[in-house]
C-alpha cells in the first residue's frame, strides 16, 4: 500500500495542532484555576495618615422679626347727622304744612319734609358729617436674609504605609489607624 504524500502532511498537522491545544488549555486551566482561588489579604503598617479637605460655601437661611407700628386713617360719621336730618324733615314738614289746603297740604307737607331733610342733611355733612382719625396698631414684620459660612469637609485620607520594605500611598474613605488591610496579589512573572 502506498501513502500519499498530501496524506501525510495533513495527518502531522492534524497531529500537532491536537498537541497544541491540549497543552495550551491545560496551561490555561492550571493558570485559570490559580487566578480563580480566594484573594490573599495581609496588613500593612500605616506611617502617616493625612486628611484630604475641601472647603465648601454654605447658605444658611435667617429670619428676622421685628415688631412696627402701622398708622391708618379712619373716616367716622360723626354722631348726629342723621339726628339733624331727622329734625330738618320734621321742621321742613311743619312749614310745608302751613301752606295750601285739602289734598295740596299734603302733597306740601310732604315736599316740606323731603326738602327740610335735604337741607339739614347737607348742612350736616358740611360741618365735617365725617370725622377722621389717625390710629395705630403694631404689627410683625419679617424678612429672610442669607448668610454664608465655609465649611471644611473630609474627603477621605492620604495613607503613606509601608509592606515588604517597600511605600505605598493610597487614598482611603476613612483613617485606618495604625495598620492596613492590604490585597497581595501573586501571579506567576512573564
Amino acid at each position: 500500500m502506498k501513502i500519499r504524500p498530501w496524506f501525510t502532511t495533513i495527518s502531522s498537522t492534524i497531529v500537532l495542532s491536537l498537541a497544541f491545544v491540549t497543552t495550551s488549555a491545560q496551561a490555561d486551566y492550571a493558570y485559570g484555576a490559580q487566578r480563580r482561588a480566594e484573594p490573599i489579604y495581609d496588613y500593612a503598617r500605616v506611617l502617616s495618615v493625612e486628611p484630604v479637605v475641601r472647603y465648601v460655601t454654605v447658605r444658611s437661611p435667617i429670619r428676622e422679626c421685628w415688631e412696627d407700628t402701622e398708622h391708618y386713617t379712619v373716616d367716622n360719621r360723626r354722631a348726629g347727622v342723621g339726628g339733624r336730618t331727622l329734625f330738618g324733615a320734621i321742621v321742613g314738614g311743619v312749614i310745608g304744612h302751613q301752606f295750601g289746603s285739602g289734598r295740596g297740604r299734603d302733597a306740601a307737607t310732604i315736599a316740606g319734609t323731603v326738602i327740610g331733610a335735604s337741607i339739614a342733611n347737607d348742612a350736616a355733612r358740611r360741618d365735617g358729617g365725617y370725622a377722621r382719625s389717625e390710629q395705630s396698631r403694631p404689627v410683625t414684620r419679617c424678612e429672610t436674609k442669607y448668610q454664608s459660612h465655609e465649611e471644611e469637609r473630609v474627603d477621605g485620607y492620604k495613607v503613606i504605609y509601608v509592606y515588604n520594605g517597600q511605600k505605598y500611598a493610597t487614598q482611603t474613605p476613612h483613617d485606618p489607624g495604625k495598620r492596613l488591610r492590604i490585597r497581595v496579589d501573586v501571579r506567576p512573572a512573564p
